[in-house]
């Protein structure tokens, strides 16, 4: 990320996720008492749940493995429906279909996109904790539903994966909506990195045992995607053996905390400003936080896609260019509320009341200034204008030392106060 002269006025700390070796032979171990072999009979109909363009999460080789042991249990290939859980995001493109599944995956006869605004496609399942459980009908026209995922760190669940794909990934608007309010939201125990007492997570446990989630294989990657760790089986053993895991690797201490940080973000997430805004959000709103109040945050990311293309960033969009200031946004969203998507809206003017940020290299310059942000044309210019804004905050002259805190993917680093 550094690969040119840093100014003399910083002082740079880096903070990457703990280093493991990639194994020669992906391995997925067995997470709980129930296996595949457990479930599956001869002739059954199975539905698998995978994620979308937004995850990186290695699909082509969990499904392939999937539909070797199904074929060894008896289940044949066009018994097989393959679910994309889109959420509210958009649908993925051929291209990215096949980026994803690859070319004989893709070419599957019976794959669907999960439409979450679409009532006929959808089935209420009742309350759970007041939260309406509303999901795609293909999740319960079947005999086994299986989800693939990825765990790594989430703002809302604690840690993605378990059983995320399927209640969030393949629910309705109204469940996407209220787990994603204000109300959600501001719960003391929904945070980035935390499971016990985060009733986000609940809800996506209980949800998922409602729904009748069987199955679940879930992975850890590094910040080149490449597998580290993997298990399979009943879906919260699957998340609770992982995270532990995962833990050990994403978690790191930083000794002094930072006038100015460098965010890496990158792909799926760079596409869009949506997603790449959730670097931002981690680094700032993280317990034990390694930011001083104030802080600039660059943010690497190309954004080829603006803002999104989707539902849910359009109306992320919307709220952000509307609003007057971030505060003001914050406040009209507590008073008003937001429909599903405007969460991210809601949880980057938090972050933006206390940290300007700057998105280095952005496609889409206008968005980014229309989203109350800064845009620098590369990672100089944006550590340039990060510095400037640093020192008329702090009111600390050249060529006293500003902290820089680099974190190269600061997706799958959570950095904080050692």
């Amino acid at each position: 990320m550094l690969d040119f002269p840093v100014s003399p006025g910083l002082r740079v700390t880096v903070a990457e996720s703990r280093p493991v070796p990639v194994p020669a032979e992906p391995r997925i171990a067995p997470a709980g008492a129930r296996q595949l072999a457990d479930i599956v009979r001869p002739g059954m109909r199975v539905t698998i749940a995978f994620t979308d363009a937004t995850r990186a999460c290695p699909d082509e080789w969990l499904i392939g493995r999937l539909f070797g042991e199904l074929e060894t249990l008896g289940v044949k290939d066009d018994s097989i429906t393959l679910l994309c859980a889109t959420g509210l995001h958009r649908p993925m493109t051929p291209a990215e279909r096949a980026a994803k599944l690859g070319a004989k995956l893709s070419r599957h006869g019976r794959i669907v996109d999960h439409r979450a605004q679409d009532p006929a496609a959808l089935v209420s399942l009742g309350e759970i904790d007041g939260l309406p459980v509303v999901v795609d009908r293909q999740c319960l026209e079947t005999d086994v539903l299986i989800a693939t995922g990825v765990v790594e760190p989430h703002q809302y669940a604690g840690y993605s994966g378990g059983a995320k794909t399927v209640v969030i990934g393949c629910g309705g608007e109204a469940t996407i909506q209220a787990t994603h309010s204000a109300a959600m939201l501001d719960q003391p125990g929904t945070r980035l990195g935390n499971i016990a007492g985060n009733p986000f997570q609940r809800f996506v446990r209980v949800a998922g045992a409602r729904i009748g989630l069987d199955y679940a294989v879930n992975v850890v990657l590094n910040d080149a995607g490449q597998m580290l760790l993997g298990a399979s089986g009943e879906p919260a053993a699957v998340h609770d053996a992982l995270v532990a895991q995962a833990r050990a690797i994403y978690e790191v201490g930083v000794e002094r905390p930072a006038h100015l940080a460098l965010a890496g973000v990158p792909a799926p997430k760079a596409a869009n400003l949506y997603q790449a805004s959730r670097a931002a959000t981690y680094l700032a709103l993280a317990d034990r936080t390694p930011l001083l109040p104030g802080a600039p945050i660059v943010l690497t990311a190309a954004i080829p896609e603006g803002a999104g293309q989707g539902a849910g960033e359009r109306r992320f969009y919307e709220m952000l260019a509307q609003a007057q200031s971030p505060a003001a946004l914050i406040e009209r969203l507590r008073r008003d509320g937001f429909p599903a998507g405007a969460q991210r809206a809601y949880i980057l003017a938090q972050a933006l009341a206390d940290h300007p940020v700057i998105v280095a290299g952005a496609q889409h310059p206008g968005v980014v200034r229309a989203c109350h942000m800064h845009a620098a044309a590369d990672v100089p210019a944006g550590l340039a204008l990060a510095e400037e804004l640093a020192r008329r905050h702090f009111g600390i002259a050249a060529p006293q030392q500003l902290d820089l805190l680099v974190v190269p993917d600061a997706l799958l680093t959570l950095p904080h106060l050692a």
